[in-house]
């Protein structure tokens, strides 16, 4: 091997990872950009198919991957949180969204002087070095979005760069020549080849760029980079296949829908250029440029989209006989232990793993979780507090048993976010992971006071231990009051709404005073003999439980409170 070709190789090489690496700090930054918004477009899919469509093409656009879009398609839909006729819409706007990186590699085939400066060999390194700098030289401990998406262009570009002059040399090779003959003459060895190549490099952006490159020497005629970039479409369906095992029935059924998208469109522009190239065998045998492979890879995926968008309804259908069902299992629920199973299983499938391609909506959906965990925590205090009022054995034993799935969620839900904070995140969305983990350890503290309750009421029963009227009386105001208080902070936080966070604040006030007078009461009435002192400790106890209860609740709406400071601070 000659130390020419080993340059070539090495060149080759390191260029495709300028390039990828480019993509990937080009998708972070533009994913810190969108920041929550990300999160926000879910919704935006309940509507109607068109806009699923929409949100396809504008997320992959954002992170540069039909691929990485899908996955998380299969992740939304193993979560619950899309159905089957939604995810169609967004796969197809998928395929839409990554034909922006073909067009971003057709500038290099401009060539005129006036439109040189539009050439990626002029403007790249600029990009790069405004980026380092911005990078290198603003605020410390702040996110430089602007110049993380420059450095990222600017590698893509530089990248490609390398390839083609890598390639260059070898346009005219026997060996590229008769491949894409070969290709060319027989779609389906051209359909597998570009299958088999972006399965490979698992980045139908990557394959696309790379012919593009070889189509800029001059090396690829029409029909072969045709047949290649219907393959392409095909192979980009790996990814998500690969990340749908494991999953539940209807997120296999969700890949297998890209698969049949993508497979049956080929098969149409197939037959299409196989029989227009019997009629004009000229025009396809000629050499392809980067900007027709542009084109005809638009063209391409916005017909499919267009022929294949009334029959979304037919590939949920296809997609149900292709996908082997699985064996119903009885799901019935008859222990407490059963639940917390039940419960467990529902927050793995929502806290998915695929979801961690887009942190914001990663962070969306933890957030989800965090509430529905203050919500079991909300229910295990009330169920408390009615076991005091009227102890009851088996009550008692449920509020024991929701603390433990209360734990096993707050465990859930805190690695999830230790592996959110793994990811690349801007300042906002650190903040929100922050909070959050707060938020779970006040939640979980008011959880074990709930148990607590349950302790001394079990204590009481046990014992025969009851309250005096105006001890009854005294228990049940001061409980509703910290439920109030905890259920209007963690409102608050679920709608970000400060008017109930400055609300909760003064609950708890009333909480405090209350917990105050009612200790000062007690006490004489102890003093005076109109109660034991069994009862009284416990009555003390668990009035002081309950205050603190209402203390926690008060720092969920705190943050609430901070959050809207820091905004405020940041616009002013």
């Amino acid at each position: 091997m000659s130390i020419g070709l080993l340059s070539n190789i090495f060149t080759l090489f390191g260029g495709l990872g300028m390039f990828l690496y480019g993509m990937t700090v080009m998708s972070d930054g533009m994913q810190k950009a969108a920041g929550s918004k990300m999160s926000g477009f879910i919704d935006m899919v309940t509507k109607n198919r068109f806009m699923a469509v929409l949100l396809g093409a504008g997320i992959t656009a954002l992170i540069q991957s039909s691929s990485a879009t899908t996955v998380m398609v299969v992740g939304f839909v193993n979560a619950g949180v899309l159905n089957l006729s939604q995810s169609v819409g967004i796969i197809m706007g998928a395929n839409i969204g990554t034909t922006i990186t073909a067009w971003m590699v057709s500038l290099t085939q401009v060539s005129s002087d006036m439109l040189a400066i539009l050439k990626p060999e002029f403007f790249a390194p600029v990009l790069i070095g405004f980026g380092a700098f911005r990078m290198l030289l603003g605020k410390k401990g702040t996110d430089d979005l602007g110049g993380t998406i420059c450095m990222g262009v600017g590698l893509i570009f530089i990248g490609l760069q390398f390839m083609g002059k890598a390639i260059e040399p070898y346009a005219d090779s026997p060996m590229f020549a008769t491949a894409f003959l070969l290709f060319g003459r027989n779609p389906v060895l051209g359909i597998l080849a570009g299958a088999i190549i972006t399965g490979i490099i698992q980045s139908s952006a990557a394959s696309v760029s790379i012919l593009q490159t070889l189509a800029l020497a001059g090396a690829v005629p029409r029909a072969s980079g045709f047949y290649i970039t219907l393959g392409q479409n095909i192979g980009t369906c790996v990814t998500a296949m690969i990340s749908s095992t494991g999953t539940s029935r209807t997120a296999k059924r969700a890949a297998c829908i890209h698969l049949l998208f993508n497979v049956t469109g080929a098969v149409i522009f197939g037959v299409v250029i196989f029989a227009a190239s019997l009629f004009q065998p000229a025009f396809f045998s000629s050499n392809l440029t980067p900007v027709e492979i542009s084109i005809f890879h638009t063209i391409f995926n916005v017909s499919c989209t267009l022929i294949l968008f009334p029959f979304g309804d037919a590939l949920v259908k296809m997609s149900d006989i292709l996908v082997r069902k699985e064996k119903v299992q009885d799901t019935g629920i008859s222990t407490q232990e059963e639940l917390a199973e039940h419960e467990e299983q529902r927050m793995l499938r929502h806290l998915d793993d695929r979801m961690l391609e887009s942190p914001a909506i990663a962070i969306s959906a933890t957030r989800t979780e965090v509430v529905n965990l203050g919500r079991i925590v909300s229910t295990n205090i009330a169920e408390a507090c009615e076991s005091m009022a009227k102890p009851d054995d088996a009550r008692i034993q449920e509020v024991y048993g929701r603390e433990k799935l209360i734990d096993r969620m707050t465990h859930l839900l805190t690695n999830y976010l230790i592996r959110i904070n793994q990811l690349s995140l801007s300042d906002a969305q650190k903040l929100d992971t922050t909070v959050m983990m707060n938020i779970i350890t006040d939640v979980e503290r008011i959880g074990d006071y709930a148990e607590n309750i349950s302790e001394k009421a079990e204590y009481m029963r046990k014992n025969g231990i009851t309250f005096s009227d105006v001890g009854q009386k005294d228990l049940r105001k001061i409980s509703l009051k910290a439920q109030e208080s905890m259920n209007t902070a963690l409102n608050a936080y679920e709608d970000n709404d400060l008017d109930r966070a400055i609300l909760a604040d003064r609950l708890e006030d009333q909480v405090d005073e209350m917990e105050r007078s009612m200790r000062k009461s007690h006490m004489e009435r102890l003093a005076n003999g109109e109660c034991n002192t069994s009862a009284g400790v416990v009555f003390l106890d668990v009035i002081s439980y309950l205050e603190r209860v209402s203390d926690h609740g008060n720092n969920v709406a705190g943050y609430v409170v901070d959050r809207y400071n820091t905004k405020k601070k940041t616009s002013a």
